[in-house]
């Protein structure tokens, strides 16, 4: 094992201030401007960051580019695996691809070991963006559930992407097609009533506080809205966590009998791997109070994508405004 190896987090954090280097200033935004050769200005959550482009040696530790990376050609050299959704079990099965550890418990000087010339950070990941910058380049596009405009700064996380990585037609395209499922979908809802149902621990609860970006391009009220939801150009949060109980009785939910009711599936994406979970669909069902409501008499129930929780990228959202718009159309 290698010196850096046996350095604690904190340790190899002083270590690598040394050679730390200051960021720009700070400007919310996905865009990107030409920079010197080889590299490429990049406007991301933090401020102006200067990236290389077509980076040999990528970190990829936000859960929300993984897909598209994963679609633009790029192989990480270093991800967090515990955190890979089902959908991108091919790098969880590479030896090639080390394993960074957790938000909660990261491995700092794995990253180090891997020599990335450049970190997608940014998410999970967040707080620990200062110690990453002095390892290597961080370029933070993740988008904010808290924060209103969702589906703008996903697309704004692609083009970037496609810039860095010399896929800008591919992240054209990924674009087009977000904005042509979200409107489908938003003509055949209007004026429409949903619950943004969250299935944890075996129950259906509120999930507005992390599904709220869902329905902001949609014509759609949410009977359970997050009393600080976003609304307008607001970006305060729908604190409501997804993470605990809070009571919500299946008879409440039958009384306000919503038309529609979009379902994320926390416990299939949080899964450990060979253990057994309860599918959202089958606690629906069993739920008597809901037989007469609206969203199941008309079968307007949609189940979300089982790793939906850990994806939400730009291609996990088109595939739910298209599930929206099949299920209205049936």
């Amino acid at each position: 094992m290698t010196r850096a190896a046996r350095l604690a987090p904190f340790a190899l954090a002083s270590m690598l201030a040394l050679t730390a280097c200051s960021s720009g200033a700070a400007e919310s935004g996905g865009t990107a401007s030409e920079g010197g050769a080889g590299t490429i200005t990049i406007t991301d959550n933090n401020g102006q960051v200067q990236v290389p482009t077509n980076p040999a040696r990528v970190v990829a530790l936000d859960n929300t580019s993984f897909e598209t990376l994963h679609a633009m050609g790029v192989k990480p050299v270093a991800v967090p695996k515990r955190l890979l959704p089902n959908s991108m079990q091919a790098w969880n099965d590479d030896p090639e691809i080390l394993d960074v550890g957790t938000h909660t418990e990261p491995k700092l000087e794995v990253i180090n070991e891997a020599a990335p010339d450049l970190i997608v950070g940014g998410k999970r990941f967040l707080r620990h963006t200062d110690t990453l910058k002095t390892i290597a380049p961080v370029v933070d596009l993740a988008p904010n559930v808290e924060q209103s405009g969702y589906l703008d700064k996903l697309k704004n996380q692609t083009t970037a992407l496609g810039q860095i990585f010399g896929q800008e037609e591919m992240a054209t395209q990924l674009g087009q097609e977000l904005d042509t499922a979200s409107q489908a979908a938003a003509q055949s809802t209007t004026g429409q009533s949903v619950f943004l149902a969250n299935h944890n621990g075996g129950k259906i609860d509120n999930g507005a506080g992390r599904m709220a970006p869902l329905i902001q391009p949609l014509g759609m009220t949410d009977v359970f809205a997050a009393t600080d939801q976003p609304t307008g150009g607001s970006a305060t949060p729908g604190s409501e966590s997804v993470h605990q109980d809070s009571g919500l009785a299946p008879e409440t939910i039958a009384a306000v009998d919503p038309d529609w009711m979009i379902v994320m599936d926390r416990d299939a994406a949080t899964a450990e791997p060979g253990e057994t979970v309860t599918a959202a669909k089958a606690t629906v069902d069993a739920q008597r109070a809901w037989a007469n409501t609206t969203f199941m008499q008309r079968n307007q129930v949609v189940y979300l994508e089982p790793d939906f929780y850990t994806t939400e990228g730009i291609q996990a959202y088109t595939r739910a405004y298209q599930a929206i718009n099949t299920t209205a159309s049936q």
